[in-house]
């Protein structure tokens, strides 16, 4: 088996003890995003699996996107990246 060479960690640890790897990142040419493909980028960004501005360019996401999907999760978390419940989470 050959390993294709990245820059950086193949694999990190989260908190709960589930072990992130690049395979489970969403595939590039993602369009729908659902919560749960969200908060895998955004936990693979805050654990150090994959690099802010590389998440960024790779799925074509928006500073301001990817921002407001970091703050949701720390705010409310994963719950409130579902589009369905994005207003009960949404300040006035």
């Amino acid at each position: 088996m050959f390993l294709k060479r990245i820059d950086g960690p193949r694999a990190v640890t989260l908190p709960n003890g589930v072990v992130l790897t690049q395979a489970d990142l969403p595939p590039n040419s993602t369009r729908r995003w659902v919560a749960s493909r969200k908060a895998v980028v955004v936990q693979a960004v805050e654990y150090g699996l994959l690099a802010r501005d590389d998440a960024m360019e790779r799925y074509s996401l928006s500073e301001e996107e990817f921002e407001s999907w970091q703050n949701a999760v720390a705010a409310h978390g994963v719950e409130a990246l579902k589009v369905t419940a994005l207003q009960r989470y949404r300040q006035p």
